[in-house]
């Protein structure tokens, strides 16, 4: 059994650009979406997830950077608040 699918942020820090970018290729082979140059979200269940994680640490390695994979329940996914500001048009 795979688990229930939860919300799943992916949000990373890492100053190798070569790494960055297989990190962010990996978040998109699991689906996740970019919201963010260095964070990620979608719907993974807890067998994905640990997927995902182990693959990150594998991409990871020894190169210097941090990677968070966080889970959020739907409670919490719900309670989010996004602020957006966009760039204004010029006239």
């Amino acid at each position: 059994m795979r688990g229930q699918e939860l919300l799943t942020y992916v949000v990373y820090d890492i100053g190798d650009d070569r790494v960055r970018g297989r990190v962010a290729s990996a978040c998109k082979d699991y689906g996740l979406e970019r919201i963010q140059y260095s964070a990620f979200r979608g719907s993974l269940d807890t067998s994905r997830r640990n997927e995902l994680a182990t693959r990150l640490a594998d991409t990871l390695g020894q190169e210097i950077g941090r990677i968070l994979v966080l889970p959020v329940c739907e409670r919490d996914a719900q309670a989010k608040r996004e602020l957006i500001n966009e760039p204004r048009a010029h006239d």
